[in-house]
Formats: structure tokens, sequence, C-alpha cells
């Protein structure tokens, strides 16, 4: 009778934890609609055409050596944000064109309150989208995906965390994250998405790889497992 009544009481705590837990989760995320509806009014009464998503661009210069955390979040550096379609012009204009910067480094476009890191909440359970370039052509298709990205228009758009052109020795890397590596359906959607909006080539290729599988070989780009 004891050890019923335990495990009974074990499983009301267990249940009051989940409960208060998708409370916290529904009110962070109310906070976040409302905030950005607000946004989103300061902006039209500004006279400014507001985004879906405020996005903030990263830089990474690597440095030689084995990648832990603490090490890559000292390299990453914000460099502005925007969430408006004027804000976002003034930015891109002045960015540097990916064909000036060194390698090995990273530009990143998220939107706001996600760090372009692995072990970031919102990354944390998903993966990401793999394309390999030419460096002569990756600019263009750089630009075309941070248009869709930032104009909202790629399937499951939700679901995405942002976008990383990593410019490489011999080539360049764009891939795109999004927020859960088990769903299937909303994977696949993303990639007919971006084929379909960078009107990619057939001879390229698309991998995909969870970031827990990056975390378990502290690889972005080696041993993909799903191409497509």
């Amino acid at each position: 009778m004891e050890i019923s009544e335990k495990k009974e009481t074990e499983n009301n705590n267990n249940n009051n934890h989940n409960n208060a837990q998708t409370a916290l989760d529904s009110g962070s995320s109310d906070n976040i609609d409302k905030e950005a509806e607000e946004r989103q009014a300061r902006d039209l009464k500004a006279g400014l055409h507001p985004l879906k998503h405020k996005f903030v661009f990263w830089y990474t210069r690597r440095t030689p050596g084995i990648r832990t955390q603490t090490s890559y979040e000292d390299n990453i550096k914000k460099i502005v944000e925007f969430s408006t379609v004027e804000g976002f012009w003034v930015c891109y204009c002045h960015l540097a064109r990916s064909s000036s910067l060194p390698s090995p480094t990273d530009l990143h476009l998220f939107k706001e309150g996600i760090r372009p890191l692995w072990e970031d909440s919102a990354n944390s359970n998903g993966g990401k989208w793999i394309i390999r370039f030419k460096k002569v052509v990756s600019g263009r298709f750089w630009e075309d995906l941070v248009l869709a990205l930032v104009g909202d228009q790629l399937d499951y758009g939700d679901n995405i965390c942002g976008a990383v052109l990593s410019i490489r020795f011999n080539e360049d890397i764009l891939s795109v994250w999004n927020r859960n590596a088990s769903d299937h359906q909303a994977v696949m959607a993303l990639r007919d998405s971006i084929k379909r909006h960078l009107k990619l080539p057939h001879s390229y290729v698309m991998e995909y790889k969870p970031h827990d599988a990056s975390l378990r070989d502290n690889s972005s780009y080696r041993n993909t497992l799903l191409r497509g």
C-alpha cells in the first residue's frame, strides 16, 4: 500500500512539473508573439515595412584547432539586426560580399533570439540542409537564400532557425538550419522549397545532418546522414 501511494505521489509530481513547464513554454511563446506584434505596429506607424521576423547577422572567423563550445562562442560576433525591409537593405548593402571574405569564415543570418550554435535550445533538436558551391557562384545563391529567408518564402518557415554561408579554401557551403530533425515531412519539404527558390540545378546534391550528430563527431559538414 505504501509503495502504491509513493508511486502515485511521484506520478502526480511529474504531471505537475510537466504541466508547469507547458504553461511556461506557452507563456514564453505568447510573450514573443506579443513583442513581435508591438514591434510591427511601431514599424507600420513609422511608415516602414515590417518583416514577419526580426533577424540578426553574425560573423565568425574560425581559428585553427579543435572546436569547443567556449572557443566557438568567443569567435561569434553580432554584426547587425533588422526587422523591416528598409532596415534589411541598409544592412545588406553595407555587408562585405562573400567573395571578399577570408577563409575560413562563416556568415550567419538567424532569427532574433537564436544563436548560431548547435547547442542553442532552438537548434539542439534540429539539423541543417547543406549545399556545396564553387566559389564563383556561391555569392548569387547566398543572396537568393537570404532574400527567401527574410521574405518568409520557404515552406515550414516557422521551423527554420537561420542560414549560414561558410567560406572555405576550395568551396563555399550554404546551410539552412531547422528546429526539428525528426519531423521527416518538414525536413523534406524544406529541401524541396530550397531547391525551388534557389532554382538549384539537378547536378547539385543536398545533404542533411542533425546537430546532435555534429556534436558527436565535432564536425559541421562531414558524415552527413541524408542526401537528396
